[in-house]
């Protein structure tokens, strides 16, 4: 073979394999065309999380995220299909396009290099709880009040930083275990995250439990893949129009018993 030909038959070759290479690559499809097409939106929510989801007596998921899920579906024309997923499989879920989007998701920074974030919607705070007679407004307040929290959490951490000498500060192994001591008054006061603390405001008519001021607020966000600027568009636009017309305070108040304070939706 001489080398005119060598080089035309390598240049075939180079060819085909670099057909080859572009063919398998995947379309960047647009994730709204995909939801239209579809006629369904896929989005991703903890099955055993209320209030922001959980299942009803009829066994459909309903609370905060589902809401909100929801208003998404009802904008883009389409239904709604909620996918069950894990801490440790949501985010695999979301870049393997098995859902649209993720409900609940905490910003770091190290999932902003693997997903995008669209606009806090869903207020998560960790809040002194205790009964409305006792007065509680603030840190110092807490000098000597004993308070119930869970060992070793982010409730914990807060409440070492923020409490004054003097709080009695007892520590339990779980939320059950600090919401019984609480509501038994083995404690006067307990600090958990607004998830658990809805149920215990929504339950405890008697005691009238009141939130009485936070030590953390860290929103939540519903994270969608990158490069999705329309998909991303319509949530913020769905979540902009429920703050406005006052839906999103209105599912706060059914969900996590009290009013949305948009100041909660700030990072």
């Amino acid at each position: 073979m001489n080398i005119k030909t060598l080089l035309q038959t390598t240049a075939a070759a180079l060819l085909v394999a670099g057909t080859a290479i572009f063919a398998v690559q995947p379309a960047n499809a647009d994730a709204l065309e995909d939801i239209a097409k579809a006629g369904q939106i896929n989005v991703g929510v903890f099955a055993d999380f209320p209030p922001f989801s959980s299942a009803s007596a009829d066994m459909s998921l309903k609370g905060y995220d589902m809401d909100v899920a929801q208003a998404i579906a009802d904008a883009l024309k389409v239904k709604l299909n909620p996918v069950p997923v894990t801490g440790q499989n949501r985010i695999p879920y979301l870049t393997d396009k098995r859902v649209d989007l993720l409900m609940s998701v905490g910003y770091s920074k190290e999932r902003e290099q693997v997903i995008d974030f669209a606009a806090a919607y869903a207020p998560y705070y960790i809040a002194v709880i205790g009964p409305a007679e006792l007065k509680v407004s603030g840190k110092e307040d807490l000098a000597d009040k004993s308070i119930a929290v869970n060992r070793g959490t982010l409730e914990d951490t807060s409440l070492t930083e923020a409490a004054p000498a003097g709080a009695d500060i007892k520590r339990f192994d779980n939320y059950n275990a600090v919401i019984q001591a609480f509501i038994s008054g083995q404690t006067q006061l307990m600090v958990v995250g607004n998830d658990v603390g809805a149920q215990v405001l929504a339950r405890q008519e008697a005691l009238k439990p009141e939130q009485k001021f936070q030590l953390l607020t860290s929103p939540s966000h519903i994270g969608l893949n990158k490069s999705e600027d329309g998909l991303k568009k319509v949530i913020n636009d769905t979540v902009a129009a429920m703050l406005a017309d006052g839906r999103l305070s209105k599912s706060s108040e059914e969900w996590l018993k009290v009013p949305l304070n948009p100041e909660n939706l700030k990072d």
